[in-house]
């Protein structure tokens, strides 16, 4: 009975607040003669506020013409915002700088939808090894991070050296599919020297240095076993293709809206996607030496620790996880 209560009550709170936004709506539009649209395009900066702001309003519309803008083809984006225009009574001519902020916001909104349909295209699809397209990417993957080492067969052991489990890295896709070989090639062949080095440091891990804080909180047996084990790699590739699902997670969650509405001055790309990839191997490599784990078994651990930092940067309106890749300089102020 109690839960029923509660529930009844969540229930009759919801639609109180949403009758008191729509009055509070209403009062507004008679005070400033704007409609919320307006009022968000004119009073908040281009970037993930304001498409943030206009995706909601859009969403939590009553009427079926703006619920439905935010999932329309990008081609019928133009004729969405003239219908828009219209259904507000917005004179176009007057107001002429409207229009462009809401085809701004529309095409990273549908954008973004239509980067999560990309994406999980290629998630969805298994590496087979009789694709030749497959199977050249593979063997790219393998001369971008091993340019001055001849890769002896396709089934070789030599596949480790990179981070695969076995012989045959076919079997490390399962998980995400094409998509992480798209990413991992990706970051191979567009960063190369980074990439490199990131494989180098996961096979041959540098010790970083112990403060004398740090050395006060072990006992000697636990400072023995830290010094022996203080140093630990990982699996290059089979890292790759676990930050490639943290990646997409981030993606399907809605929480990369953010990033990628501060970095796109229009729709998001798979590039876009990539690149962030890019930029969570860097910092995830050196989350890993920092966090200076005591052996493998911890990454879980640590990848838990390190998805929780990047969310709650997330959360940061102003936040662009990796400007040195975006198109933010040519981010108009529409």
């Amino acid at each position: 009975m109690k839960h029923f209560l509660r529930m009844l009550f969540q229930v009759c709170l919801y639609f109180y607040c949403k009758f008191l936004w729509r009055c509070l709506k209403f009062v507004m539009r008679k005070l400033t003669g704007r409609c919320e649209l307006q009022r968000i395009c004119y009073s908040t900066k281009p970037g993930a506020s304001r498409t943030m702001k206009i995706e909601t309003s859009l969403r939590d519309s009553k009427s079926k013409l703006l619920q439905t803008s935010v999932s329309v083809h990008p081609d019928a984006i133009e004729k969405t915002i003239e219908d828009i225009m219209e259904l507000k009574k917005i004179n176009p001519d007057i107001n002429p700088q409207l229009g462009i902020s809401l085809q701004a916001c529309l095409l990273q909104i549908v954008g973004y939808r239509n980067l999560i349909a990309d994406v999980e295209k290629l998630r969805r699809e298994p590496y087979d090894s009789d694709n030749p397209q497959h199977e050249e990417m593979l063997l790219k993957l393998w001369k971008f991070l091993k340019p001055n080492t001849p890769l002896e067969s396709r089934i070789s052991k030599q596949w480790c050296e990179i981070g695969f489990q076995g012989d045959d890295p076919k079997t490390d896709f399962r998980g995400m599919g094409l998509l992480g070989l798209y990413n991992l090639q990706y970051f191979a062949e567009r960063d190369a020297a980074a990439a490199q080095q990131v494989l180098s440091d996961s096979l041959h891990p540098k010790c970083r240095d112990i403060t004398k804080e740090e050395t006060s909180k072990f006992s000697k047996v636990e400072w023995e076993k830290k010094r022996m084990d203080k140093a630990i790699g990982y699996s290059f590739a089979i890292v790759g293709i676990n930050i490639t699902d943290l990646a997409y997670n981030l993606l399907v969650s809605g929480a990369l809206k953010t990033h990628f509405y501060n970095i796109a001055p229009e729709a998001p790309t798979l590039s876009h996607f990539q690149q962030t990839f890019c930029y969570l191997m860097h910092e995830f490599h050196k989350f890993w030496i920092e966090e200076d784990p005591m052996d493998i078994m911890e990454f879980n651990r640590v990848r838990e620790k390190f998805r929780k930092r990047i969310i709650k940067q997330l959360r940061n309106p102003d936040m662009a996880l990796c400007p040195h890749f975006a198109a933010s300089e040519g981010l108009i102020n529409m």
